[in-house]
Parts: structure tokens; sequence; C-alpha cells
């Protein structure tokens, strides 16, 4: 039986996992919706699904991932009301759909590989995978849990008895409140589109035919869909972030065990907190947000973000300032530079001395994925003085398989000399500058450069520079 504990939110506590097939895991990510840039805090949610998959194949399991891709159907309001987020943002950049939602997952699958994460296995695309959506609406609706209304199919959620189990929801409380939203033809606040027709005269981008008229799927019924067709009827874990649990998570559960007739549908429900920005939740909405080229442009290195992430468990909320990213970038570069010196070191190798700490560190991602634990693990490694440098490396190398920090090809800052064609010809004239003694010449290109926050250190070998 399997040792490792997660953390279900559907129990609220701990269990200890084992899969529903012995030796395979499969999971499902909600994954992102491409109608605008992906911050910085869009990307935790996937560092905390690649910690999770990393974490399950160090115990020696095979895991199937699928991290979806919404590019339709998810409104303004995630209670149905608003818009489609892409079709607003197609409107407003007076381009297609398709060409926006195009550029926003090429960056989210960028930054994802630039902090760290492997490649799922499976990406689909909500607005490939429609035929599917359709025929499980046709199900629940011949099963008797929808009812039609001028904008739509929708799911009666008092036809479920289990609705508000995961999020503990007072759905008595909400029909006395009376609040319908913008649907006015709900019969219940918390009942939702299952396929959403447009407004009278309004033409869409992205529209389907189906058994209800031409619209467009609603944005809980892809992630169903989705996961059903690559996973299976049943599957062992379902991600995503806490602002998922009372709508989006809560409306997958009742369609998806109402349509398929399986309870549970989904074994364990994890979700992971939000990165706070100064007080506030990162949003696309107040314009309060980090891009990951943001830090790069400040010289530090997207990995040096997934260190960040590993400070805190992923069930808390962090905090993110300029200052404690710094800090875990200065931290990251010390342990690059360890991994650096111990790397490709010789020497035997005492495996019995290897595994207390091996141990240690198997405790600390058994307890609910416990990566600062994990992480101050691997520096007393990095420092002891009690093991061979090739023992270090031996270990440290099987910790990364897990934290994901490259440390077995990242270069100390010390020894990297970074291009850059205009700065590398001003150094040039610098140089020549010098060479004639026009020091003026040369002090006002070193000023220009500081100015940009490049700083220079002249040395025999000639002047390096480096990002402040």
């Amino acid at each position: 039986m399997s040792a490792l504990q997660l953390y279900n939110t559907r129990a609220r506590r701990k269990v200890r996992f084992e899969p529903l097939e012995p030796g395979h895991v499969r999971i499902y990510s909600c994954g992102p919706t491409v109608y605008s840039v992906q911050h910085i805090g869009n990307l935790r949610p996937y560092l905390f699904a690649d910690l999770l998959r990393r974490s399950l194949e160090a115990e020696g399991l095979r895991v199937t991932h699928v991290i979806n891709i919404t590019d339709v159907g998810h409104l303004t309001d995630d209670a149905d009301a608003g818009e489609d987020k892409m079709e607003v943002a197609a409107r407003r950049a007076g381009r297609s759909a398709g060409e926006i939602a195009a550029e926003y997952e090429a960056q989210w699958k960028r930054d994802c590989l630039r902090v760290g994460c492997l490649v799922p296995h499976e990406l689909p695309r909500a607005s490939e995978n429609v035929p599917e959506q359709i025929e499980m609406a046709r199900a629940l609706e011949e099963k008797g849990f929808t009812y039609a209304i001028g904008d739509g199919l929708y799911f009666d959620v008092s036809k479920f008895s289990r609705y508000a189990d995961l999020a503990r929801l007072d759905l008595a409380g909400q029909e006395a409140g009376g609040r319908i939203d913008d649907v006015e033809e709900k019969r219940h606040p918390a009942d939702f589109a299952l396929w959403k027709l447009p407004a009278q005269g309004v033409r869409r981008q992205q529209e389907w035919d189906s058994p209800w008229g031409r619209g467009f799927p609603g944005w809980h019924l892809e992630c169903s869909a989705m996961s059903v067709k690559y996973l299976g009827t049943t599957f062992d874990i379902h991600t995503g972030g806490v602002d998922h649990i009372p709508v989006h998570h809560t409306n997958e559960i009742a369609q998806s065990e109402c349509a398929l007739g399986v309870h549970p549908w989904v074994n364990i429900w994890m979700h992971e907190e939000f990165l706070d920005f100064r007080g506030e939740k990162m949003s696309k909405s107040t314009g309060n947000i980090y891009v990951l080229d943001d830090l790069v442009a400040q010289g530090l290195e997207p990995l040096a973000y997934r260190y960040f992430f590993l400070q805190a468990h992923y069930r808390q909320q962090q905090t993110y300032t300029d200052e404690a990213l710094r800090a875990a970038a200065t931290g990251y570069g010390r342990l690059v530079a360890l991994a650096a010196e111990l790397r490709g070191a010789e020497g035997p190798v005492e495996l019995a001395k290897l595994e207390p700490h091996r141990e240690r560190f198997r405790e600390a991602l058994r307890d609910d994925l416990n990566a600062p634990r994990a992480v101050a693990v691997a520096w007393e490694v990095a420092r002891s003085e009690d093991l061979s440098q090739a023992e270090r490396w031996a270990l440290l190398e099987g910790f990364d398989a897990v934290l994901g920090l490259d440390l077995a090809n990242a270069v100390p800052r010390a020894e990297r000399r970074e291009s850059d064609p205009r700065i590398d010809g001003l150094i040039a004239e610098r140089e020549a500058a010098r060479d004639r003694r026009d020091w003026a010449e040369a002090d006002r290109i070193r000023d220009l450069l500081a100015a940009e926050g490049i700083l220079l250190e002249d040395g025999p070998e000639g002047t390096r520079w480096q990002r402040a």
C-alpha cells in the first residue's frame, strides 16, 4: 500500500492514496482560458500539478496527465452570466477568436516549459471536442436532469442530492435569496448551463449545431467531457485552484456523476491556493499582474520562480513581492552553484549512507507534497560534510527529478555570459575609447549602460556584463 498522503478537498482531510488501477495514476488539471496573457499567478496551478505528477512518478507509478485548453465557453461570470471571454477578447482586439487563443496558448506552453513543467500527456482544446460535450448533455437530458429555457439547456441541481457536498454549499440559503444572476428563467440560482444559445441577432465567431439550436457548450461541460474522453468514466485525481471549488468543480461532479451513473466520479480532489500579490489575488481584471518575461527582464531566472513556488505549501496562500522573489532567486543561484561543484564528482558511493536522506525527502513529499521540507532536505545534503561530493550529487540528482530545478544543467550566474549584440557593441566602443585614453567617452558609455541596469566588471580577460 502506498505511503503517500494527499489532502482530499471533498473529505476535508488527508487520505492515503491508492490508484484505482494498480500502478497507474490518471490526473486531470483544469487548464488555462486563453483569452489573455497568462501571468505568473496562472502558472501556480501547473507548478503544483507538475510537483504532484513528479512525486507520483518518484513512487514508481505510471502517470497519465491531461490538461485542457479552454478556448470557448468560459463566460465573464463563472455562474453563466455575461459574455464568452474569448468572444470579448477577439472583439476588442479586432482579431479572430482562433488567433487570440493560439497566441496565448503558445505563451502558456512556453512559460510552463521555462519553469520546468513536464509536458502533459494530453492537451485537448475545448473547441476540438464539441461532439463529446453534446453527447454528455444529451445523456443528461435523456435521464431527466435538464430543462431548456430561452438561452439554452440547463442542469437542474435539485435532481442531484449530492450537489452541495464538495463546497459545503447552502443551497436553501441561495434559493431563499432569490438571486438568479442575469438568467431570469433559471429555476434555482445554482442551476448551470450545459449548452448556451447566443442572444437574439448576435452572430458569434464560435458556434456549433446541436439538438438545442446553434450555440456553444458551457464551460463546466468541457472539462467533464474531455476528462472522460482521455481518462475514462472514473479517474484518480482532479486538480485546480480553490476558486473552482464552489462553482466549476461542483458543477463538473454533478453533470459527470449523473450522466455516467458513477460515484465518486473522481477519487481525490486537490486544490492549490492563490498567489497573493501585495494584498490582492493576482488578476487580469485588476491589472496587477506580472508575466514571466517581466521577471526575466529584471535579470531573474524562470526557474527561480519555480524555486519561489517550492518555498510554500501548495495549500498555503503565497505572497508575492519583488523582495521575496529576489531572495528566492538568490537561494536558487546558490543551490545551482553548489550543484555545479558537485556534478560529475567521482569516488565511491556508500548506498547505506544515502538511504536516510532519501527517506527524509520521500517523507516530506508523502506528507501531502510538503515541498518546503523537501527543499530543506536538499539543502542539508548539498552542504553536508558527512557525505562525499559524489554522494551529495547522487542524492541531489535524484531529488531534482521531483523538484524540477534542472540542477544537472543549470549554469551558475558567475559562469554565464549573456549575449546582446547592442550591449556587446557598446562595450567594444568603450574598450576602444579606453585604449585611446578617451575616459570621458568610456565613462559616458558605462553610465548609459548603468541607466539600463547593466553592470560592468573589468578584468584581465576583458569586460564582463550582467543585468542588475
